[in-house]
Order: structure tokens, then C-alpha cells, then sequence
């Protein structure tokens, strides 16, 4: 099988660059357009005070940005989910055939933001959730749209939220999200952690993911904390 181009290790390997970069930093089209949808219908009722979920929508780094800016959220860790213990690293991940989707693990108290709103703030803005093995500049099925519910309640919440977002045209093609089994979260490499806020004058983040941080704020304020939660600060 051919290996999916990576624009973003193509690159650094050219410019030497002294951070290790996966995402495609020769994409100059712009952000993706966020899109504003109502809030699901059906949301999780729980009484829990820490709840864990994970997310797929393309490169990492701006989806990791996006959910550390939310209220409620409590960390959001870049890795890798779908594939095996043994493959969950950058240089294999980015072959684009183990399995593995760049992933975000978000740990949220349900008390402050539920998994419905997660899920609106992921199908709105951190990514497109009708672009099929990509995402923006980015190709291959490590880049696709994928949730990895962690309960049986997660995948009912999930699965009903795109049947209605679908069902009202929220989008201008379908949502070809998949719902896929949890078998574990690998944390990608201490390098991937907290990107966006580590380089942002980087240029994949500049006109890829910096535009998804403002949408969020604008399209909902409520939801929006302006200081992000860092992996590293708790390490």
C-alpha cells in the first residue's frame, strides 16, 4: 500500500527544524470554516465528578488547542487511538497504516460541560466532520473523523447526535464520523503536548488551528476559558 504524503515531516526533514512537526505546514488554504449547530438533544446524565473521552478530527495539535480553551475541561492529551500498544508512535502513526487516528484524550467534569456539549464544540469547531480520511491540508485514515466512546452511554449520546445533526442538514454534505471501539489511548510524544500554545507563530498553527481558538470564543462564549489547561503543567 502507498504511504499517505506527509507534508509535515517532509517539511522539517527540509528545514531542519528543531521541533518535531507532524502536521502539514505547507498548507496555505486557511482554517476550516467552523459551523454553529444547536446542542444535542439527547445528552449524558451522570453523576460522576471526572469523566474521560476521546476524540479524532485530523492533526492533534489544533484539536488538543481547542478543548484546552474549554470550561469544564480538565485535560486534553494528544496521542494516538484505533490501532496497537506496539505502533503508537509519531514515525509509525504517520506511515498511515496501523490503525491509529491522531487522537485527543479529554478528561472533563461533567458537572461543568457535559458530553453532548463536548461533542457539539467537536463537530463545530475543531474539526470537519464531513471530510472522509482527512482533515484540511491533511491525508490519510490517521487524520480521520473517528469517536472512541468509552461507554455505552457515550456511544448512544454520540450516535443519536449525528442522526439529528444529519437529519436537520446541518452540514452541507453528510457527517462520515465513525463510532469506533475503545482498546486503548496512547499519549503521543512530549513534543506533540501542548503545541499550539508552545509555537504559535508556527505556520500550520497560525492558519490552520490559531482561527479554531477564535471560533470557539466567538461562536461560544460560554463554553470559553481563556486560559488554556496544559498537559506539561501537571507533569
Amino acid at each position: 500500500m502507498k504511504t499517505p504524503f506527509n507534508w509535515r515531516r517532509t517539511f522539517l526533514g527540509l528545514a531542519a527544524a528543531s521541533v518535531i512537526g507532524q502536521c502539514s505546514a505547507f498548507s496555505f488554504a486557511g482554517a476550516e470554516e467552523a459551523v454553529f449547530i444547536p446542542a444535542p438533544t439527547l445528552d449524558e446524565t451522570t453523576q460522576a465528578h471526572s469523566e474521560t473521552a476521546v476524540f479524532a478530527g485530523g492533526c492533534f495539535w489544533g484539536v488538543q488547542g481547542v478543548f484546552q480553551h474549554v470550561k469544564g475541561v480538565k485535560n486534553a492529551v494528544s496521542g494516538y487511538a484505533g490501532g496497537a500498544a506496539n505502533t503508537a508512535q509519531y514515525e509509525r502513526v504517520s506511515e498511515g497504516n496501523t490503525g491509529h487516528a491522531e487522537a485527543v484524550e479529554v478528561t472533563f467534569d461533567p458537572a461543568q460541560v457535559s458530553y453532548g456539549s463536548l461533542l457539539q464544540i467537536y463537530f463545530s469547531v475543531a474539526h470537519n466532520p464531513t471530510e472522509l480520511n482527512r482533515q484540511g491540508p491533511d491525508r490519510g485514515t490517521q487524520y480521520r473523523s473517528a469517536l472512541f466512546p468509552k461507554s455505552t452511554e457515550q456511544q448512544r449520546v454520540a450516535q443519536a447526535y449525528i442522526t439529528q445533526l444529519d437529519a436537520a442538514h446541518s452540514f452541507n454534505k453528510p457527517i462520515v464520523t465513525k463510532l469506533e471501539s475503545y482498546n486503548g489511548f496512547y499519549p503521543a510524544e512530549e513534543e506533540h503536548q501542548d503545541f499550539l500554545t508552545e509555537h504559535p507563530t508556527y505556520p500550520y498553527i497560525v492558519i490552520n488551528d490559531l482561527p479554531k481558538v477564535s471560533q470557539l470564543k466567538q461562536l461560544y462564549p460560554d463554553r470559553y476559558q481563556e486560559k488554556p489547561v496544559l498537559v506539561k503543567a501537571g507533569m
